[in-house]
């Protein structure tokens, strides 16, 4: 199978502070810090250092050349991406003493992909295909049908949640990763089993991997339920970790992984994430995770 990440590149401006700034207040940063970021870029990476052969699509503003030599010297594919004349996407993180992070994303040449690039760029791929998508682009909901007609199967984080994210039909989606949150603005539901039912009830035919944080993850493929608990390690930085566990569940998933090892691979992934600062930049080599899951 192959792997198509359709998906966001950003500038994260990351702000290390000892709590989240609150309404009037001002602090000072602890230190400040630009990383290459955005949904897309990392799932692409992690797919590539997971040992993934993943092409990525997606457009490129000013000052966005970095962010593409990143995911080349990862091993990722660029050459179907765009340029576009407008501002690099860009994300402003505030991350606490407790390793968690608030974000801020401005769009920028993320929302400058049109519906004449997407047909294009689906052209040349079918039903052999894994296509990755991420709510941080626009049209997204286009992309969608178009991919659905032609057979692809889609594998959809819808984050950042919003209406139309919440109107979507993920019938049409192969594999749906959400968090608690967000299987809970999607079904109405606050307990995590309610979630994965009422998600199973409305799409049965769609495979659901809830992550569940500190509790691990549940994946739910027609009756069978698949448990996998997270591994201790002390946070440093959460940003990015469920990019991490995306690509590499993807990763692994289309390389012939059963969902079982595949869980236990992308959990081990995030893990070893989270003890880094940065989002692409804390995600491990596959070496690292392989050695990383001997030791665990």
């Amino acid at each position: 199978m192959r792997i198509l990440n359709f998906g966001s590149m950003n500038l994260d401006h990351v702000y290390q502070v000892k709590d989240f700034v609150r309404p009037g207040e001002t602090d000072a940063a602890l230190s400040y810090e630009i990383f290459p970021g955005g949904k897309g870029l990392n799932q692409s990476i992690a797919i590539a250092k997971a040992g993934g052969a993943v092409f990525h699509a997606g457009a490129a503003g000013e000052g966005g050349s970095v962010l593409e030599r990143c995911m080349q010297d990862a091993g990722v594919d660029c050459t179907l991406m765009k340029h576009a004349a407008v501002s690099q996407g860009h994300a402003i993180i505030q991350v606490n003493r407790q390793g968690e992070n608030c974000i801020i994303l401005h769009p920028g040449s993320n929302h400058a992909v049109d519906t004449g690039y997407i047909d294009e760029t689906l052209d040349g791929f079918s039903g052999d295909t894994y296509l990755v998508l991420q709510n941080e682009i626009n049209n997204l909901t286009y992309l969608i049908e178009r991919a659905w007609e032609k057979g692809l199967q889609i594998v959809l984080n819808p984050s950042p949640m919003d209406e139309a994210m919440r109107a979507l039909d993920y019938g049409k989606v192969s594999w749906l990763l959400v968090n608690e949150i967000e299987g809970a603005l999607i079904t109405g539901k606050q307990e995590s089993e309610e979630i994965l039912e009422a998600l199973y009830q409305r799409y049965p035919t769609t495979n659901i991997v809830l992550t569940l944080g500190s509790k691990g993850s549940v994946c739910r493929c027609g009756d069978t339920l698949h448990r996998q608990s997270s591994f201790s390690v002390e946070a440093m930085d959460t940003t990015g970790a469920g990019d991490t566990f995306t690509g590499y569940l993807i990763a692994g998933i289309a390389e012939g992984k059963a969902v079982t090892e595949a869980l236990q691979f992308a959990s081990a992934a995030s893990a070893i994430s989270v003890t880094r600062t940065g989002a692409a930049t804390s995600i491990p080599m596959r070496a690292e995770v392989e050695e990383f899951l001997l030791s665990n």
